[in-house]
């Protein structure tokens, strides 16, 4: 049995309003986050959303860095 990966992307918006969340895995591609828990309550949903698969967030800053990396392994789960 093969475990996928999903990869997330959590950047600053343009607008300075909050970030985004940006991943294939979504279903619209990206999630807005504007709250002052933006970035953990990101970082909580992509989790959430990965629980079966292993995941990789990346949080990036205003000039495109990576700040911070989390990392997931995924809870197998048998048919």
């Amino acid at each position: 049995m093969t475990n996928s990966q999903h990869v997330y992307q959590i950047q600053p918006r343009k607008d300075h309003c909050g970030v985004d969340l940006i991943s294939d895995a979504l279903p619209f591609g990206r999630l807005l986050y504007g709250e002052p828990n933006a970035i953990s309550n990101a970082i909580n949903y992509a989790k959430f959303r990965s629980r079966s698969h292993d995941a990789v967030i990346r949080i990036y800053d205003e000039a495109g860095n990576v700040i911070e990396t989390h990392e997931q392994v995924g809870e197998l789960r048998e048919p």
